[in-house]
């Protein structure tokens, strides 16, 4: 069973995940955010130690497969957040130390269709209720600049695929889910 919660920013859609995985035996929390500054870590170090202390966590951005399997337990949830940081680490990773106005974007865009089918793939193998977390980006004005355009664009589509794919898909705004599908 897979589960698709989006919502804009602060939306309450991290709440309304675990609220589905909360009667599970055991959690499989897939963390999908890298340290690049004090402040990342200071929310990395709150989300940790925000979680239930029996919840396991494997923090990876990529080769989610590797983890979602058909060996996972089906009393163990996994929950992954975030697919839109998940997005964004594939697209620097990919990107390199270029400057993004200089990036090739259809590349990129296919690269990280690449790594989301396998991602769904991955999701229809395994016997354990999955929820994704990510973040809905495309219901405000046109972003000024190329990346943050593109960004949109690339997660707007990425977001529709997991949608397509998803057997429930959750809408949360101001801290209150709506099941849309």
């Amino acid at each position: 069973m897979l589960t698709l919660v989006t919502g804009g920013a602060r939306s309450g859609k991290s709440r309304h995940a675990e609220s589905l995985v909360a009667n599970a035996k055991g959690v499989l929390y897939i963390a999908t955010s890298q340290i690049f500054d004090e402040e990342m870590a200071a929310r990395i170090q709150h989300h940790r130690n925000s979680r239930p202390a029996h919840w396991r966590t494997e923090e990876r951005w990529q080769d989610l497969a590797e983890i979602i399997t058909a060996d996972n337990a089906p009393d163990e949830a996994i929950l992954l957040e975030c697919i839109t940081t998940m997005v964004t680490n594939l697209l620097f990773a990919q990107g390199g130390e270029s400057d993004p106005d200089g990036w090739d974007y259809a590349q990129l865009e296919a690269r990280v269709q690449e790594e989301i089918e396998r991602l769904i793939a991955a999701c229809a193998r395994c016997p354990a209720p999955i929820v994704l977390v990510t973040n809905e980006v495309g219901m405000g004005i046109v972003p000024e600049n190329r990346l943050a355009r593109h960004f949109r664009d690339i997660a707007g589509r990425v977001n529709q695929r997991l949608a397509q794919a998803a057997d429930n898909v959750w809408l949360v705004v101001s801290g209150i889910g709506v099941k849309i599908k």
